[in-house]
């Protein structure tokens, strides 16, 4: 039998989670009281059971979460259940924007604000987070791409890393985006904007990577960023962050940036510590 537990920050997406498992063909229950958690294992495990896949909602608002929650799941893996925890993490920020979006109170907010509320949460999952076997930040993650994150654990079975590693570019003329963790500005090589054949084609198009590539300085770079984020994402991964974005910066976010954007992304893809995403987000800026 699989039994995932799939727990989290309010607003972290383990509703659209669950739904997705059901979809894999998990059988989802949300919600239920941590202190029937024990009950509910016995009856999946009493002899004849048709289920195998089990996805199991747990929610901060049961009464003692903390304590309840650690005693119920101990006891689980006592009987030799297989117990995964899937922790649907999201930046504060983010869980502020969407409960405002949606006019939602947050559980824990109480006559406070959500932020307030978000903290108390936070306090609340630590030793659960801690205890996960995965951990998901949907901050910046696309429905579909949840959904790819979910196949890979649930339904391909391959080694999951929680860290994510996000290479961005962007123009500083737009300005440094407000969720990078390392910045790189690579102003210092050639220009093609002042190039008129070059100057409406992006780092995406073959021209434009050949004429950045082709100065000493691009290479060097390059191969000098690479060798230092393979030392800092292993010791980023022990100490258990999940999300890293790389931002590469030029002028207006449409040649250089982006050329060396897409050359650090396939250079460290097939890395199997951690999963890699690619985005440009000033591809449409009028400046290179």
């Amino acid at each position: 039998m699989r039994f995932v537990v799939v727990t989290g920050m309010s607003g972290g997406g383990k509703r659209t989670t669950m739904k997705m498992l059901e979809d894999m063909g998990f059988y989802c229950v949300d919600n239920l009281p941590v202190s029937l958690l024990e009950k509910f294992a016995d009856l999946l495990l009493m002899p004849g059971g048709e289920i195998d896949k089990v996805a199991l909602g747990m929610d901060v608002r049961s009464q003692n979460f903390e304590e309840e929650a650690t005693k119920a799941l101990a006891k689980l893996k006592d009987k030799g259940i297989p117990l995964e925890i899937l922790f649907m993490d999201c930046e504060d920020e983010t869980l502020i924007k969407r409960y405002k979006e949606t006019r939602r109170v947050h559980p824990l907010s109480l006559d406070a604000s959500v932020e307030a509320g978000i903290q108390r949460e936070r306090k609340i999952l630590e030793s659960v987070r801690k205890k996960a076997d995965y951990i998901i930040d949907s901050s910046n993650l696309l429905t579909r791409e949840l959904r790819e994150e979910l196949v890979k654990i649930f339904v391909e079975g391959q080694e999951y890393n929680s860290l994510m590693v996000t290479v961005m570019s962007f123009g500083f003329k737009n300005g440094i985006p407000s969720d990078a963790d390392l910045v790189f500005d690579v102003r210092f090589l050639p220009n093609p904007y002042y190039i008129e054949e070059l100057r409406p084609m992006t780092g995406n198009d073959k021209p434009i990577q050949e004429y950045v590539m082709k100065s000493t300085e691009a290479g060097l770079f390059l191969e000098k960023l690479v060798d230092m984020l393979t030392f800092l994402i292993p010791n980023y991964v022990k100490e258990g962050k999940n999300r890293l974005v790389v931002a590469i910066g030029c002028t207006g976010g449409r040649h250089r940036s982006v050329t060396i954007a897409n050359a650090l992304y396939g250079a460290l893809k097939d890395n199997s510590q951690f999963g890699m995403k690619l985005f440009h987000r000033d591809l449409n800026s009028q400046k290179g």
